[in-house]
C-alpha cells in the first residue's frame, strides 16, 4: 500500500503542533537532541516535527507512540499537545 499525503488542510494543524512542541520544550529547559532522545526518536526527527514536516514540502504525520513519548517527556497530556479544532481529513482516503 502506498503511503498516503496529507491533504492541504492537514499542514496548519501539525505547524500548530510543532509550535506548541516548541515551546513546551523551551519552558521544560531541554534541547532539541535532548528531548529526541529521551523520547527515543533522532534530533532530525524531532526537528522536522517542530517544523511541521516529514519531509521538505511534506506536512509530518507523527505516530501516536511519538506523540505519547513525547507527551511523557515533557509531562503533559498527549491532548495538551494537539491544536483545538482537528481538520476535516476526509480528503485524506
Amino acid at each position: 500500500m502506498a503511503k498516503r499525503i496529507p491533504p492541504p488542510e492537514w499542514s496548519p494543524y501539525v505547524q500548530e503542533l510543532g509550535l506548541e512542541l516548541h515551546r513546551r520544550r523551551i519552558a521544560a529547559g531541554l534541547s532539541q537532541e535532548q528531548l529526541a532522545a529521551a523520547a527515543g526518536i533522532t534530533r532530525a526527527t524531532y526537528a522536522q516535527l517542530e517544523k511541521g514536516l516529514s519531509r521538505p514540502e511534506v506536512a509530518a504525520n507523527p505516530s501516536l507512540y511519538t506523540l505519547v513519548a513525547l507527551s511523557n517527556v515533557l509531562r503533559v497530556e498527549v491532548q495538551e499537545l494537539l491544536p483545538k479544532g482537528a481538520p476535516d481529513v476526509s480528503a485524506w482516503r
